[in-house]
């Protein structure tokens, strides 16, 4: 059985929607009446369900982290510096590349070429 979605508990819930628009091509999806607003996958990956958080929720904090998928994870991390989203340094593993950045809640993501290592 696949994962179909992941939620996200944010403090603006529309600058959220527009970095995950923005720089992994997520399209929003909002119900009338729904308080949660429905990111869906492009490339048949999992959807993001964007939830403004509860004030009493701390904001970033290192129980999850996105992970995508990048077969070029350089050029992807210039493209991103470009449009204003900075990834950290590329960081070498077991014959393959990754990079860390944070959304605009704190939430922790990851760029990995892992899917694509022989």
């Amino acid at each position: 059985m696949p994962l179909g979605r992941i939620t996200l508990y944010v403090r603006d819930v529309e600058a959220t929607i527009g970095f995950y628009e923005k720089h992994f091509g997520f399209k929003p999806l909002r119900q009338e009446g729904d308080r949660i607003v429905e990111l869906l996958a492009q490339d048949g990956g999992a959807n993001l369900m964007i939830h403004l958080a509860g004030k009493a929720q701390k904001m970033g904090q290192v129980l999850v982290k996105l992970g995508f998928d990048v077969e070029d994870v350089e050029a992807f991390r210039a493209k991103c510096a470009a449009e204003g989203l900075e990834f950290g340094p590329l960081h070498q593993a077991d014959g393959y590349v990754y990079a860390n950045a944070k959304d605009p809640s704190g939430n922790p993501i990851a760029i990995s070429s892992r899917a694509f290592r022989r």
